[in-house]
């Protein structure tokens, strides 16, 4: 169970997160790939928050994340400059591939063919 602090940890990372990718991954990724942030949770301790990425418009998804995960440490301090207001600490990114959408759009054209 999630405290109040965590929740609203998770918004604001998910927020600022999403606004970072949205604006710097071209940049840093060099790619022209759209990259969402679904969901973000933070450890009960705030010291590392798990990021679950969509990727849209790329044929290479797995390439893709490991560029991001090789360049963790620039998104990291991109967030720092955003968050250092509300927490003392930027917590660790562990990013994460999140393939619901994929699996919902397989499902729903299984459907389509009965």
């Amino acid at each position: 169970m999630e405290s109040t602090r965590q929740q609203k940890i998770n918004k604001l990372l998910q927020r600022d997160l999403g606004n970072i990718f949205q604006l710097e991954s071209r940049n840093i990724l060099g790619t022209g790939a759209m990259i969402s942030v679904t969901k973000v949770t933070v450890s009960r301790d705030l010291a590392t928050a798990h990021v679950y990425l969509s990727l849209f418009a790329t044929d290479d998804k797995e390439g893709l994340m490991k560029s991001i995960n090789k360049k963790k440490k620039e998104f990291r301090t991109l967030l720092g400059k955003k968050i250092r207001h509300q927490l003392r600490i930027v917590p660790e990114l562990i990013f994460t591939l999140d393939d619901s959408l994929d699996y919902i759009e397989n499902i729903e054209n299984l459907l389509k063919e009965d």
